[in-house]
C-alpha cells in the first residue's frame, strides 16, 4: 500500500493536495524578494544561495504536480470535472516556474537593475506577490466550498476574494506599464542587450500576477458549475 504524503492527503481530501501545491508555488515566488535584494546589493554569493532555494522549491512544486496528476480521482468520484482541477493545477505551477525563470536569467547574466529603477521594480514585485498570495487565500476555501456544495455564503466569500484578486491583478498591470515606461526613458543610457533582458524580467514579474488571476478564473468556473 502506497503511503506517500500526497496519498495521505488524498485520503483526507481530494482537494487538499492542490491547496498545498499553490502554497508551495507561492513560497517559491516569495523568495524573489530576498533574491532581488541580494542582486541590488551586488551580493552574488547570497543571490546564488537564494536562487538554489528557489530552484529547490520549484522542483518540490513540480514533484507535487506530478503526484497529484497521477493520483487525482476520476471525475466520477469528484464533485467537479477532473479536467478543471488539472487546469487549475497547471496555472498554479506556472507561478513557481516563472519565479525560477526570473532567478535563473538574472543569475546567469549577473544582471543588475538600473539604480533609478530599483525601488519601483521591488514595489512592482511586491504587488505581483500580493496578487499571487490572494490566489492562495481564495484556493484555501476550496475544501469548504466542496463541503457546502458550492452554495450559500461560502460562495459569496470566494467571489469577494476573486474580485479582490482581479483588482490586484489590474493594479499590477498598471504598475508594470509605469515601470516599463521608466525603463524606456533609460534605454539610451543602457546596453541594448541588457535592456532586452530587463524587459523580459518585467514581463515575467507581471506574469506572476497574470497566472494568479488565471487561478482565480479557474476557481470561478468551478463556482459556476
Amino acid at each position: 500500500m502506497v503511503n506517500s504524503p500526497i496519498m495521505q492527503m488524498f485520503a483526507r481530501s481530494p482537494f487538499q493536495p492542490i491547496q498545498e501545491h499553490i502554497i508551495k508555488a507561492q513560497a517559491c515566488a516569495v523568495e524573489l524578494k530576498a533574491f532581488l535584494k541580494a542582486v541590488c546589493d551586488d551580493d552574488w554569493e547570497k543571490a546564488e544561495k537564494v536562487q538554489k532555494k528557489i530552484s529547490g522549491l520549484e522542483q518540490d512544486a513540480d514533484n507535487m504536480k506530478h503526484d497529484i496528476r497521477q493520483n487525482l480521482p476520476s471525475s466520477i468520484f469528484l464533485p467537479v470535472p477532473r479536467a478543471d482541477l488539472l487546469e487549475l493545477l497547471r496555472m498554479q505551477d506556472k507561478i513557481a516556474n516563472i519565479a525560477k525563470n526570473i532567478s535563473d536569467l538574472i543569475l546567469s547574466r549577473h544582471m543588475t537593475l538600473p539604480e533609478p529603477m530599483r525601488e519601483s521594480v521591488c514595489n512592482f514585485l511586491d504587488l505581483a506577490l500580493d496578487t499571487s498570495q490572494q490566489a492562495v487565500k481564495a484556493m484555501g476555501e476550496l475544501d469548504e466550498l466542496v463541503t457546502v456544495g458550492f452554495r450559500g455564503r461560502e460562495v459569496q466569500l470566494v467571489e469577494r476574494l476573486i474580485k479582490e484578486l482581479d483588482r490586484l491583478e489590474h493594479e499590477t498591470d498598471q504598475q508594470e506599464r509605469q515601470v516599463r515606461a521608466q525603463l524606456f526613458s533609460l534605454e539610451s543610457e543602457l546596453n541594448p542587450v541588457d535592456v532586452m533582458f530587463l524587459y523580459r524580467i518585467l514581463e515575467w514579474i507581471g506574469d506572476l500576477s497574470n497566472r494568479a488571476q488565471q487561478v482565480g478564473s479557474r476557481l470561478q468556473i468551478l463556482l459556476a458549475r
